[in-house]
């Protein structure tokens, strides 16, 4: 993709350029001041007078190809000022759409994790994208419903949420979708915009988003480990701008559905789904799968591969128009972090995905397993960490074959041995939590620091609550001393988290990820097999995949419970949301 201003600007510039007088010429010469009276001598003859016209005026040769060059330096110049001027109005219009916040603000500057670099000096980007069920102006109400009781509403829950991750060579990419329902440590936020905050709690994954984006961001990562470098928030009516901007996407169906909840309606087959009807089905929970949360995930992949399918066809993006109506549609409907706050910075990224091709970039959702207290949540399954391995440590999905990429073989292994500092370990106390279901793993691991001489006055008691990830929080001022116990513990630096305020000391919280034994369990490199064990995985390249309508009664209509395909049969008077 080129810069905003070469299509639209181009466009511009044939408009400019109608607009533009023409000069007047006549078949013969054009005088311009005193010097044009006065002409060369003839090329005839060394001394041929000048002929002399009618008037007796003398009449300067014609020279055609000097009138033509000149006309063209000009006809060229202002082409030239006017497609800077276009596209300079162009981009700073794009640019104005935009709204950014910074990455990490109010959550710790060390909340989101870093990448490092392989031996190429190249590193992998993990984008964050976060889709809003917030209902916050009158157009997302109308959209998402919900506000005839409570009018418009200030927050918002992320109901979608995706971990893009970009290889560091650039040859492949995982997208991972985190369920909604998944339950997990939300740490200590507040928001710079809303003045919300938290002083950290345990519940659902998309609720952090309440607390702002940074929130989020800080709270995936908790989650799964991936340092995450950028975040793309969008909305309801954002994604029926931008599914109007490029023509409608093509989605199949493998039987008929109404999902009487979203008001997806769609005879079995493949649609065309434009608008509300795109809205409708990145929606729908209740219409797919077992009409959970999960279900959803897999006809978002469906839907999203199909858009990258179109964005990398011919034409799709060399029509002036079309790029113009898309890059204004992203552009209002994005919120993004203050990384990728420009339009040239989201460009870059977008030529970064555009080298990837469909067939090595894998959809994927993380592995979940029931919550033991409350069966309509879930947790991580032990299989999930595999995965968040495999993307942290930047390996593709796409091979069988369960070998790294170039750029992974050559990234160092993720320990903190090589920034631990020289702190004596008995100037250290630690708070050491259970976040497991095994009795005793607190005491364990805390007698074991004592052992290898920490301070006695390190402590044990009860988290929160369960907690599939171990995770070494301190304040700030206190790396050091983190750094010090991860080594001691062989705790891998991606576990590490400033999420205390300056002076708070260092909490290990114990999580389902190491429930035996006193030092973390070293994670040998993940195989692509069992990093998508039990997870819903395909590649953007298939065309031919329909989503699963429910077989399951997951939907009502008129007060009877029945499945999205009964309801589409006796919901005759209901017109469908696509032809």
């Amino acid at each position: 993709m080129t810069d905003p201003g070469d299509g639209p600007a181009g466009n511009a510039t044939r408009i400019h350029a109608r607009g533009v007088p023409r000069q007047r010429h006549t078949s013969g010469s054009v005088t311009s001041g005193s010097g044009a009276s006065r002409s060369a001598p003839s090329r005839t003859g060394s001394r041929a007078r000048p002929k002399v016209g009618a008037g007796g005026r003398r009449a300067r040769p014609a020279r055609r190809g000097g009138r033509i060059l000149r006309t063209a330096a000009i006809t060229l110049s202002v082409l030239v000022l006017a497609t800077s001027g276009v596209g300079w109005w162009f981009y700073e219009h794009l640019n104005g759409n935009l709204h950014s916040v910074p990455l990490t603000d109010g959550t710790g500057s060390d909340s989101a994790g870093k990448e490092k670099p392989d031996a190429f000096g190249r590193t992998p980007i993990n984008l964050l994208v976060m889709g809003s069920d917030g209902r916050t102006d009158a157009s997302d109400c109308k959209l998402g419903g919900g506000c005839s009781k409570t009018g418009v509403q200030s927050g918002s829950n992320a109901d979608v949420e995706m971990v893009m991750h970009i290889s560091a060579d650039r040859s492949n990419a995982t997208v991972m979708s985190i369920p909604r329902d998944t339950m997990t440590t939300v740490p200590a936020c507040k928001d710079s915009e809303t003045g919300m905050s938290t002083k950290g709690y345990t519940g659902m994954v998309n609720s952090a988003l309440e607390y702002g984006p940074a929130c989020q961001v800080a709270t995936v990562h908790r989650l799964t480990g991936i340092p995450i470098d950028h975040f793309v928030k969008l909305d309801f009516s954002g994604v029926v701008k931008m599914s109007d901007a490029v023509g409608g996407v093509s989605a199949c169906v493998d039987k008929d559905v109404y999902d009487t909840y979203s008001h997806l309606k769609l005879a079995e087959g493949t649609h065309t789904l434009k608008g509300v009807a795109a809205l409708e089905f990145v929606r729908s929970r209740h219409g797919f799968g077992d009409g959970s949360d999960l279900g959803r995930t897999y006809s978002q992949h469906i839907f999203l591969s199909s858009m990258i399918r179109k964005f990398k066809s011919a034409g799709t993006l060399t029509d002036p128009t079309a790029v113009y109506h898309l890059a204004d549609a992203a552009t209002k409907a994005l919120t993004v972090d203050t990384g990728l706050g420009s339009v040239r910075k989201l460009i870059g990224l977008a030529a970064d995905v555009d080298k990837v091709p469909a067939k090595r970039i894998t959809f994927t959702t993380m592995q979940t397993a029931p919550d033991p207290g409350d069966s309509n949540r879930l947790v991580p399954a032990a299989t999930a960490q595999s995965l968040f391995a495999t993307i942290a440590d930047d390996r593709s999905l796409t091979g069988a074959s369960g070998e790294k990429t170039a750029a992974a073989s050559a990234t160092a292994k993720d320990t903190p041995t090589a920034t631990a500092s020289a702190i004596p370990a008995a100037r250290i106390a630690l708070t050491v939590e259970n976040g497991t279901t095994v009795a005793g793993r607190a005491s364990a691991v805390a007698t074991a620091l004592i052992d290898k001489g920490f301070s006695s006055g390190t402590t044990t008691g009860n988290a929160a609550g369960t907690t599939s990830r171990t995770t070494l929080t301190y304040g700030s001022g206190h790396k050091a001393e983190a750094q010090t116990a991860a080594k001691a513990l062989g705790l891998p630096s991606s576990h590490l988290d400033q999420s205390g305020a300056a002076g708070t000391g260092l909490t290990l919280v114990i999580g389902t990820d190491w429930t035996s034994g006193t030092t973390y369990p070293a994670t040998a490199p993940a195989d692509t097999k069992a990093a998508t064990a039990d997870a819903h995985a395909e590649t953007a390249d298939q065309s031919k995949t329909c989503a699963k309508v429910s077989p399951y009664r997951t939907v009502e209509l008129n007060g009877v419970a029945m499945t999205p395909s009964q309801a589409y049969r006796a919901a005759t008077g209901t017109k469908d949301s696509a032809p």
